[in-house]
């Protein structure tokens, strides 16, 4: 998704500074290149030694290098990046921002570039609440550049409220819709599903697996970045939701089956969840106890299949419809994962079926080169396995 980029990332001092290191990873897992400024507070929190060898380039942040600035450093930074990145922004560094004050590396680069800018807030809840805050955010709005976040939930000093950097995965999905130029599925609907189900035995325990989730919700991320409205349906999963999805929380095969019917009609259903086959035919309303007699009879009963439910529908058909299954073969075709395509059924009717769209053949052909077999199940290769 963001293969080629060239990202030049900012880190300004706060507790958020650890997170960088984690998007840098993300970032790189994507195929950007990353360098990186870090400011002298920044470096109080992470050390450069860390963010070199993750981004695995220089570290810059001395404004009198004589080495870099002999080569005017913070001009060539600026002007060499497709996108500078501010994580974490500081209040700080957000009022240097709009004030147009350059007396680090990090400013100077900042008002030297004639690149698109996107900010990731981090800092106390009052201090995002200030006045003064909030009308230098309105100046840098004014003036073009992005931002995402900030969440809320507990802040590190103690308090609760809005303050949290944005996650990660929420950055570099915001990145990839930044720089995206390729908006193909524009006006389209997408459905996906993701992660895994959990089928009920008893109050405490259930049927699953040991889906992550990861792939099915890199694939909502990338249709949402295209331009798609997406809706992510998910069983039970730690990942965060990807910025501009829908997500619709569920547990088990028959409320998976429900979401999916309920967003219908969608362009293009991508069946990423690992659902369980089977559930207990009646869940017990108590927790099973041994009792010395023992293990209790669970008969199970089948679940019903969803990606063949969603295939076989009449005139809410989605035009694309893709399944995705985990294997356990050892032919070299199958093991891991395997894709398939479910073709629609032919109408009844004796006009000729409709062509395939611009966008169902591009996806029908990634999957055909690139997906057979799937790459590991990284948020990274999940995304380009279909893009």
């Amino acid at each position: 998704m963001l293969q080629g980029r060239r990202i030049l990332l900012i880190i300004s001092g706060g507790i958020a500074a650890y997170k960088s290191l984690e998007l840098i990873r993300r970032l790189r897992d994507q195929g950007a290149a990353v360098r990186c400024v870090m400011t002298e507070a920044a470096r109080q929190f992470i050390t450069p030694l860390s963010v070199a060898s993750l981004s695995e380039d220089k570290v810059y942040g001395d404004l009198w290098s004589l080495t870099d600035e002999s080569e005017m450093g913070h001009i060539r930074l600026s002007r060499e990046a497709d996108l500078l990145v501010v994580a974490p922004a500081t209040a700080d560094l957000i009022a240097r921002m709009a004030a147009g004050i350059a007396n680090d590396l990090a400013a100077t680069t900042l008002l030297a570039s004639d690149k698109p800018v996107l900010i990731a807030p981090a800092m106390n809840a009052m201090m995002w609440a200030h006045p003064a805050t909030q009308a230098n955010l309105a100046t840098l709005a004014s003036r073009g550049i992005g931002r995402i976040g900030p969440a809320a939930g507990d802040l590190a000093c103690g308090e609760i409220g809005f303050g949290r950097m944005s996650e990660p995965a929420e950055i570099v999905a915001e990145i990839a819709r930044f720089l995206a130029k390729d908006q193909r599925l524009s006006g389209r609907r997408a459905l996906v599903t993701s992660g895994p189900t959990r089928e009920p035995i008893d109050p405490v325990r259930y049927i699953s697996n040991h889906s992550s989730g990861k792939q099915g919700h890199a694939i909502a991320a990338a249709l949402a970045a295209l331009g798609a409205e997406t809706v992510l349906i998910s069983g039970p999963t730690s990942e965060p939701t990807p910025v501009g999805v829908k997500l619709i929380a569920v547990e088990t095969a028959a409320e998976m089956l429900m979401a999916s019917e309920g967003v219908l009609p969608v362009d293009v259903a991508v069946m990423a969840a690992a659902v369980s086959d089977w559930r207990i035919a009646s869940a017990s309303t108590q927790k099973l106890k041994k009792n010395g007699k023992g293990p209790p009879n669970l008969r199970l009963v089948e679940n019903p299949d969803i990606l063949a439910s969603i295939a076989a529908r009449g005139n809410d058909r989605p035009v694309l419809v893709i399944g995705f299954a985990a294997e356990t073969e050892t032919r070299a075709a199958t093991i891991g994962r395997r894709w398939s395509l479910a073709l629609p059924r032919r109408p009844r009717t004796s006009s000729p079926m409709p062509a395939p769209s611009a966008s169902a053949r591009a996806v029908i052909g990634s999957l055909r080169t690139t997906c057979r077999p799937a790459p590991a199940p990284s948020a990274g290769s999940a995304t380009r396995c279909i893009w």
